[in-house]
């Protein structure tokens, strides 16, 4: 399998042209034996990338690299391996081989992509946990980037719903990117998910990567689902791919004065299915009574439906009432409620010590 390792770690070659000068040689192995003018012979290749391959053959300790790999646990699975994903093998211009740490999605279950923008707001944050946890309960299994924002909630939430899920990285599966996500990194891998690449190990998180990773994340999956996404988002990059390979697109609506909702808007104008609530697409997809062994009932109710009001005092329901998911300054809540500033620091703190709302930048509030 080194000899494979070694031909799929070859740059500036296309998987097309891969796959058929492996079929010529029948083996990797035979390709690495292969002469200058044996080369020569295969005309679909040209010259350059003839010399990639003479030029790959002088790298040394080819069985030492491949030993330290699996020393890794990182498994090498060629397109043409039988645990290599068949719905990833639908797509045209799918991966010549995947690098993986953990585990493959499951081929029978429903598998979804979750993604949106990484600078998402608490809108965005909020619903990315709550589809990614409502979804996982009922044994979807989420696929995303691990990228900051929307990714990484939808990921997190997936794990909240004690589901499985998966990251496709843009960088190799050893290279945690971003750093930062280094506890959901382990997170996914000690729940039973996976980390997946096309990229060597070692490989860094260079811009160029991410676009290409886009199509593995929508070819993995049944649908997509975009949380959040300004006019340019990466996510829209991985809409159009999904939308080529015949992958349905869903899309959360957010108020027409955000800019981080424009791409989600647009894709509901031009037909995207509509994300109301977990429970409607679990209906649509005839699988709402479903539920992973031990998970608890979805609440149906969320935001403020799910907080007991009841426990409010008149001024502190007012307050509470003028916030939402997007952020409110003081000054504007001085102005909708017209209670004096003492009395709404004081209400401020009472709500945020006992969970109702949170502090998510100097003097800006949002319900939690």
């Amino acid at each position: 399998m080194e000899y494979e390792y070694w031909f799929a770690k070859i740059q500036g070659i296309n998987v097309r042209k891969k796959i058929r000068l492996r079929q010529c040689m029948k083996t990797a192995e035979a390709i690495y034996s292969m002469e200058e003018m044996q080369l020569k012979e295969m005309e679909f290749l040209n010259e350059r990338e003839r010399n990639k391959i003479l030029q790959a053959k002088q790298q040394e300790d080819l069985e030492k690299e491949y030993d330290r790999l699996r020393k890794k646990e990182i498994r090498f699975i060629p397109c043409f391996a039988e645990e290599y994903p068949k719905n990833l093998k639908q797509i045209t211009d799918y991966p010549y081989a995947l690098y993986v740490k953990g585990n493959l999605p499951d081929e029978e279950a429903k598998k979804v992509a979750l993604v949106g923008a990484r600078r998402c707001t608490p809108y965005g944050e909020k619903y990315a946990v709550d589809f990614g946890k409502a979804l996982a309960e009922c044994g979807i299994q989420i696929i995303s980037g691990m990228a900051r924002g929307v990714d990484g909630m939808g990921h997190r939430g997936a794990l909240m719903g004690r589901g499985k899920t998966f990251a496709v990285l843009g960088c190799g599966v050893d290279v945690c990117y971003p750093r930062e996500h280094i506890g959901l990194y382990v997170d996914i891998l000690e729940q039973g998910g996976g980390i997946l690449s096309e990229l060597p190990p070692k490989t860094p998180p260079l811009p160029q990567h991410f676009p290409a990773r886009n199509r593995i994340i929508s070819g993995l999956s049944d649908a997509v689902l975009v949380m959040e996404a300004g006019r340019k988002s990466g996510s829209l990059i991985t809409v159009d791919m999904a939308l080529e390979q015949g992958k349905e697109v869903y899309a959360l609506p957010g108020p027409v004065n955000s800019q981080m909702s424009i791409g989600c808007n647009e894709l509901i104008r031009q037909g995207a299915g509509i994300l109301l609530s977990p429970e409607m697409i679990l209906e649509e997809w005839n699988l709402s009574e479903q539920k992973t062994d031990g998970s608890p009932e979805m609440n149906k109710k969320s935001g403020k439906d799910s907080k007991n009001k009841k426990t409010l005092e008149t001024q502190e329901e007012l307050l509470y009432s003028c916030l939402g998911l997007y952020p409110k300054s003081v000054e504007e809540i001085l102005r909708e409620t017209k209670l004096e500033v003492r009395k709404v620091m004081e209400i401020l703190v009472s709500l945020e010590l006992r969970g109702y709302i949170r502090e998510i930048s100097k003097n800006y509030y949002i319900i939690t």
